[in-house]
């Protein structure tokens, strides 16, 4: 399941940056590349499971569910952190040291 989680995003994502790839102020390609680098480490994962263990190959309970929402709130809260600090629109250097008059 996790791995559908995450292949579902990453396919959203992909249109949605290509979209907008001339200016991509929210760092889209970024957020693209890791949904779809954390789908396919989770694709060879479960050929290699399902290659050595055997039983089936996608994982439909609650627990699998539970894991691939955390994988991509992981990968949500990367990008978040990546773009605050790289601050490409500059709202953050803007901000800094202006103090408002009342």
């Amino acid at each position: 399941m996790w791995l559908l989680i995450l292949a579902f995003a990453a396919a959203i994502i992909t249109p949605l940056w290509y979209s907008m790839a001339d200016d991509d102020r929210y760092m889209l390609r970024l957020l693209c590349l890791i949904l779809w680098g954390a789908t396919i480490m989770a694709f060879i994962d479960r050929v290699v499971g399902y290659l050595m263990k055997g039983g089936e190959f996608m994982e439909l309970t609650p627990e699998a569910a539970a894991l691939g929402f955390i994988m991509l709130l992981a990968a949500l809260i990367i990008w978040e952190i990546i773009l605050l600090v790289k601050d490409p629109r500059g709202i953050l250097r803007k901000g800094r040291g202006q103090v408002k008059e009342t």
